[in-house]
């Protein structure tokens, strides 16, 4: 690919630790892709990759969002506008893992949101689980969105882990996209942290070459990526995990959460 462009993707590790009931800890190597979503066009002249179509890596906006065909860009602007969170026609750049082979599981997906003067106004956690439920949690930036890292916090709505109870909260440490990337989750309840989640990773340009290198370093990623899920579910039961009551889902789709992590507006 000639044109300089924003898309990227990161090389890196995915690595859970549960601090109790039960001690359990995984590490698994990982690309993760940065997509900037005024790019899906441009990336499709890749041979390897294309946008709603199949191929060996692809990018269904139906795999996001509002699980629609409607463009992705369309749907986060919205989002956005609805919230009073303005930034005009500044990028947004999805990290997420791409379809190989037409599959994909994304746990969470993040959706930075710049401005026109590239400040990070907004970041959108996009949590999707294994029962076909999504969340989203839209949080604004602070004045501290300039520094190296960006520090949030919300309450949890989404059943995700069977074995994670729903009172607990979610601290975010997020190092925005550069050379370098993490994203790192504490979740916490009332007797303290219960779980740390993070991913951390490499930038790397995205070209033909580079796709197929990515695809013989981690073949069948996604697939993988969701064996891994039940496998550690399988390996917590045996620790003698207790199976959490999944409530219902919540009836809408994103939660507006303040600087301070309360959730101040539910959408439909």
């Amino acid at each position: 690919m000639s044109a300089q462009i924003n898309s990227c993707f990161y090389r890196g590790e995915v690595m859970h630790h549960r601090m109790r009931p039960h001690k359990h800890r995984f590490i698994y190597k990982v690309a993760s892709w940065l997509i900037d979503l005024d790019e899906v066009d441009t990336l499709n002249s890749l041979k390897l990759f294309s946008h709603n179509r199949f191929n060996l890596f692809s990018f269904h906006d139906r795999d996001h969002g509002d699980g629609s065909d409607t463009p992705l860009k369309e749907q986060i602007r919205s989002i956005l506008q609805s919230h009073d969170i303005n930034t005009g026609k500044g990028s947004i750049m999805l990290l997420c893992y791409p379809r190989i082979f037409g599959y994909v599981f994304n746990p969470l997906s993040v959706f930075y949101c710049y401005d026109e003067q590239k400040t990070l106004q907004a970041i959108l956690y996009e949590v999707s689980n294994t029962f076909g439920q999504r969340h989203s949690y839209l949080i604004p930036t602070d004045e501290n969105a300039t520094s190296r890292i960006v520090r949030q916090n919300c309450r949890k709505l989404l059943y995700v882990s069977p074995f994670m109870p729903m009172e607990t909260d979610y601290s975010f440490r997020m190092q925005p996209p550069g050379n370098r990337i993490a994203v790192c989750i504490r979740q916490s309840g009332d007797e303290g942290p219960v779980l740390d989640a993070t991913f951390t990773g490499i930038r790397h340009e995205i070209s033909n070459s580079a796709l197929v290198r990515s695809f013989l370093r981690y073949p069948l990623m996604t697939l993988k990526v969701i064996a891994g899920i039940h496998w550690e579910a399988l390996r917590l039961w045996r620790k003698g995990m207790r199976l959490q009551p999944r409530p219902d889902a919540p009836t809408y789709s994103v939660s507006l959460v303040s600087g301070k992590g309360v959730t101040v507006h539910e959408a439909i």
